[in-house]
């Protein structure tokens, strides 16, 4: 499985959910579910940098399988809306680049670009 570009991953989660009748949930229904989701991946970072560890009946999982469920269901949420996600990302980095160009205080060139 190679790298996807945004809008790959668009058509093949709206393939996936075209195979069913039931299609897309409704709006209402996707955004509970992504509020479920980030409650989840809440619940990881918990376990892992806070001061909650794991109960030890308590199913294994990673930050990484909660951040794509995460993903998923905004994925569904933008099909649905018939949103292009590359085009939701580039006005935001615009609104970020305008409206916060000065906001935080910039890194000068000799530091650590990590």
């Amino acid at each position: 499985m190679g790298t996807k570009t945004i809008q790959e991953m668009q058509q093949e989660v709206d393939y996936y959910i075209g195979q069913f009748k039931e299609g897309y949930f409704s709006p209402l229904s996707m955004l509970a579910r992504m509020t479920e989701e980030v409650g989840e991946l809440a619940r990881e970072v918990n376990h892992h940098y806070g001061e909650k560890p794991k109960k030890s009946d308590e199913e294994a999982s990673s930050l990484e399988q909660e951040l794509g469920d995460l993903l998923f269901v905004l994925i569904c949420f933008a099909n649905e809306q018939n949103i292009d996600i590359n085009e939701a990302f580039d006005q935001v980095m615009h609104k970020f680049r305008t409206r916060d160009a000065n906001r935080w205080t910039k890194k000068d060139k000799g530091d650590d670009q990590t």
